[in-house]
């Protein structure tokens, strides 16, 4: 390599993160023999060696983490926290596991050899009901199956060679973890973020406990997909609706989130502008406010409805002769989904509860009604019906005789403007509404909130959808609520000194609807904290969504017994690079993490207000059209391919099926064809590695001249260039195995055919080879490194990512795809610099091409320089257009 050459490469690792010395090292590292590679490609013996060697080794720990008594040093250069969600170890894994990790696996060696100090963890979300449901079925304590679980989850793992610092490996059933979620619960606790009452709730008569809203998808228990229905319950909430407006603004700074995920939250926190007005309820000192997005139409009020959970349901109709239907209803309503009730379709059933409320602006009396479309995930629970603008409210109108009542109307029209079978909610001017006559919606808005503010019956306000996170769980398999209940002093936390709570073992942790630790005596009977009193635990365990709301954190100091992470070390490694799992999470893990975050960096534990830079959602691997699942009879077991291909052919097979956002259908030929491809690679460096230069260099392109091995040469840089921008921009995994293949081919090709005879053609073959190895390494790294040693190579998982040689990337001819409307009909090479006229007069005499013009008029010609022409054509005498 001439000088001028090396320098404009070194420039271009320096910026990659390597610099010059990484650079240099790669080049001038003195040459090692070349291991005589065997003949026939066997995983079998490959693959458990280079495991060994990079256990050994400690090939893939990553410094600095926290540990007891040491002050790690912090190093002054990139660094990429690369972490996929963390499994449920409820069984073995499965193929959507491989292709999530591997998917990681995959960034993670691209990015340590492209200069960054890559951390890539690994632990266990083993509390909670998939492990708990696991133990049941077994008949066995979730303790044992979960560990069970776990070591049979790792030996998968390190079978399939994913690059894993399991120095750092952790399980939130671990006590050493469930401390720190219990003393950041008390930390949460203290702020006033933590806190106990009765509320309506959801529940899983199934798994016979309460479900957070966001764990009801359409009415349904998310987990097992039963009916959900509501009680009234005293449980323990996170107010996370204080951190709504952050978590719902934040969101501009999350660029590199999927945007379908971003609308999902966006939805879920649900913010609404409007205004809050209070109905006093008629011949009784009480009020029921109400969130309304159109205080424009409070004249246009005529009746009143309450969701059949509303807490103040019960004392209006007490004593009332309508009560016995009012609570037949109420019954009946709890057995019906938030989907259904809510419903367009369903016809608009109600009960009169026989109590009035006033409307505020005109003194009206509003008869009160119970309406199981009215929720009280929305507002307050409580709405103003407004008929003539509310289709939902006109519907109920109509089906129980109530009055409707014009307010807005469409500008020149009237007040008495019929609404012709349906609510009008379009805009107007306001009619029928005194002082807001003649004003338009937004300024009769306006008009109306500060008239109810100056006199205290409303304010203008925000509202969310989102409610508060309720962690509480009737279950075992769960980490102790840190909070001992007095007679005295009421809930009392349990002193830091104290903790962690350990969760007891018991004879039975099968739900009951109750926790299971309630009839755990001995563990529940405590004297208080503070005043020495005899006391009870608190019998609910938390959510397992708290495990892993802070998990990422945990990680960076997973021994540490002096904190849960130190300040510094976190502040180094986060935000997480780098995040990678299913797009279910999106309004439960994800949400959570980032409200947890919030929380911290408020209490000044951490320096961030985002756990995760960059987020990929990946897409679920099918078979004969159905999701993988045992109950179907469809699943392919990771550990079957491993033993007949080998795990370097999962791994690419896994990466290979298609987009990875996209959900995509297994192949069993696939699998094989991956296989085929490793032995093809095989062969190729095989003949390549007797005699190959050892360091890498290439000649003055003028030295080579032109033929096969330039054309290989050219191909291997510009294979280099895909891959790099497929793994560091695109996350397109299956485009950049497919170069690799091109590659690979193409040496094939030339080498058998003899066109690479001579010591030109041995230099393309053997930096072809190179080139190949090393791009591979990230999806197939057993191989890789195998093959690597063959070139003559040492670790490769040391050596610098490849940077392509520009000398070698200007081409003398280009090879374009000739398509008529689209459709691949043959090739054509040209020299580079052919005009676009030309080019298409050379697409059009093709043989091929002029049977497909056969009866055609040509309406349009797209040349798309050095890739491709494309003629878009109609049929004769067919209109234009």
């Amino acid at each position: 390599m001439n000088v001028e050459v090396r320098r404009a490469d070194d420039d271009r690792g320096a910026e990659r993160g390597h610099g010059e010395a990484a650079h240099v090292r790669a080049y001038t590292r003195p040459p090692m023999p070349a291991r005589r590679l065997p003949e026939r490609y066997d995983p079998a013996e490959i693959e458990p060696r280079w495991q060994r060697v990079w256990e050994t080794e400690r090939a893939f720990v990553a410094e600095p983490v926290s540990r007891d008594g040491v002050t790690p040093t912090l190093p002054d250069m990139p660094k990429a926290y690369v972490l996929e969600m963390l499994p449920y170890p409820s069984g073995e894994i499965h193929m959507g596991h491989v292709k999530n990790y591997t998917m990681g696996d995959v960034i993670a060696h691209h990015r340590r050899r492209g200069g960054a100090l890559v951390f890539h963890p690994m632990g266990y979300d083993a509390f909670g009901l998939p492990a708990e449901n696991a133990a049941i079925r077994t008949g066995e304590p979730p303790a044992v199956v979960t560990r069970r679980n776990i070591d049979r989850i790792r030996m998968q793992m390190r079978r399939l060679g994913f690059a894993l610092d399991w120095e750092t490996e952790l399980a939130t059933c671990d006590p050493e973890y469930y401390r720190w979620t219990q003393w950041l619960f008390l930390r949460m606790l203290e702020r006033g973020l933590a806190e106990r009452r009765s509320a309506p709730v959801n529940w899983c008569p199934v798994d016979a406990t309460v479900l957070a809203n966001e764990q009801v998808v359409d009415g349904h228990c998310e987990r097992c997909g039963t009916a959900v229905e509501r009680r009234e319950l005293t449980q323990w909430f996170f107010r996370i609706t204080d951190y709504a407006e952050r978590l719902l603004d934040d969101m501009a700074s999350l660029e590199d989130w999927p945007e379908r995920v971003l609308t999902m939250q966006r939805n879920w926190i649900g913010r609404s502008e409007g205004a809050r007005v209070v109905f006093a309820v008629d011949g009784r000192n009480e009020e029921i406010p109400v969130f309304t997005t159109r205080p424009d139409t409070l004249f246009g009020a005529t009746f009143f409805l309450l969701a059949p959970e509303h807490q103040m349901l019960g004392g209006l109709i007490e004593g009332r002769p309508e009560a016995p239907v009012v609570e037949e209803y109420v019954a009946r309503a709890g057995g019906l989904d938030a989907a259904e009730r809510g419903s367009t379709d369903r016809p608009k059933t109600g009960a009169f509860t026989g109590a009035y409320v006033r409307n505020p602006v005109n003194g009206e009396r509003l008869p009160v009604w119970v309406a199981d479309y009215v929720l009280m995930d929305y507002g307050t629970g409580a709405v103003m019906a407004v008929p003539a603008h509310d289709q939902r409210d006109y519907e109920f109108a109509e089906a129980h005789g109530l009055p409707v009542r014009r307010v807005i109307a469409p500008e020149g029209a009237d007040a008495d403007t019929p609404l012709d079978g349906a609510a009008d909610t379009g805009p107007g001017i306001a009619v029928n509404s005194e002082f807001l006559d003649g004003l338009d919606v937004r300024a009769a808005n306006a008009a109306v909130v500060s008239w109810l503010a100056e006199r205290g019956l409303g304010e203008v306000t925000t509202d969310y959808r989102l409610r508060d996170w309720l962690i509480s769980r009737q279950r075992y398999w769960g980490a102790p609520i840190p909070v001992v209940h007095c007679e005295v002093c009421g809930a009392v936390p349990v002193p830091d000194d104290d903790l962690p709570v350990v969760l007891p073992e018991v004879d039975d942790y099968a739900p009951k609807g109750k926790s299971p630790l309630a009839a755990a005596g001995d563990w529940v009977r405590v004297p208080c904290p503070r005043c020495g009193a005899e006391a009870r635990r608190e019998t609910d365990t938390m959510d397992t969504f708290v495990d892993s709301s802070w998990y990422f954190l945990r990680y960076t100091a997973p021994q540490l017994t002096t904190g849960p992470f130190e300040r510094e070390v976190v502040d180094y490694w986060l935000p997480v690079d780098q995040y990678i799992g299913g797009v279910e999470h999106a309004v439960l893990h994800l949400l959570y993490a980032r409200f947890f975050t919030k929380v911290l960096y408020d209490i000044g534990l951490v320096g961030v207000h985002e756990p995760f830079a960059r987020l990929f959602t990946q897409g679920m691997i099918y078979r004969d059209g159905a999701k993988m699942s045992k109950s179907k009879g469809n699943v392919v077991a990771p550990d079957e391919i491993v033993d007949r291909f080998g795990a370097d052919t999962l791994r690419l097979y896994v990466m290979f099926m298609g987009p990875a956002a996209d959900d995509i259908e297994w192949s069993d030929q696939g699998v094989e064809g991956q296989r085929r491809f490793l032995d093809r690679l095989w062969r190729m460096v095989t003949a390549a590695a007797p005699g190959a230069p050892p360091s890498g260099e290439l000649p003055d392109p003028a030295a080579i001249g032109g033929g096969a091995a330039m054309d290989l040469l050219r191909k291997a840089e510009q294979t280099v260039v895909r891959v790099d921008d497929d793994l560091g921009r695109r996350f397109s995994f299956h485009t950049a195995i497919s170069a690799l293949q091109e590659l690979v081919n193409q040496a094939t090709r030339a080498n058998s055919a003899g066109e690479l005879d001579g010591p030109e053609g041995h230099l393309a073959l053997a930096h072809a080879a190179r080139r190949a190895v090393s791009l591979l390494s990230p999806f197939a790294p057993h191989i890789a490194c195998e093959l690597w040693e063959g070139l003559g190579g040492a670790r490769l998982w040391q050596e610098p990512w490849p940077v392509a040689d520009a000398r070698y990337l200007v081409a003398d001819t280009v090879t374009l795809v000739v398509q008529v409307n689209g459709k691949l009909r043959d090739r054509l090479e040209v020299p580079a610099d052919t005009p676009e006229d030309e080019m298409l007069a050379l697409a059009e005499g093709l043989a091929k091409v002029r049977a497909a013009l056969a009866g055609k008029v040509v309406v349009r010609r797209v040349v798309v320089p050095g890739r491709l022409v494309n003629l878009v054509v109609r049929d004769r005498g067919a209109p234009a257009g």
